[in-house]
């Protein structure tokens, strides 16, 4: 689970990601050049990227690593099955 701290920097992330969406949907309004309206798309999805990012490091360090201290065989590999499945996701999707 994400702590208060966590919470709150990913909040912030998000609202700079949706002031960008309303750009982008700015640009396309005006009638902008297709190739600057791509570049502030790539620069969305970057970020998107890395609230992912720091989403699964969260998820890492506490989901996967409590199910690992534990002696519970089926939980560790449901974490590490809901990790596999995740990055298969990002591949055909990357």
């Amino acid at each position: 689970m994400l702590n208060e701290q966590q919470k709150k920097a990913i909040r912030e992330r998000l609202n700079r990601i949706e002031g960008q969406i309303r750009g982008v949907q700015r640009m396309v309004e005006e009638d902008r050049y297709c190739m600057d309206i791509l570049a502030q798309t790539r620069s969305v999805v970057a970020a998107l990227r890395a609230v992912e990012d720091r989403i699964m490091e969260n998820h890492l360090h506490t989901c996967v690593v409590d199910a690992i201290r534990t002696e519970d065989t089926s939980a560790q590999k449901e974490k590490v099955d809901e990790v596999m499945t995740v990055l298969s996701q990002f591949r055909k999707h990357g």
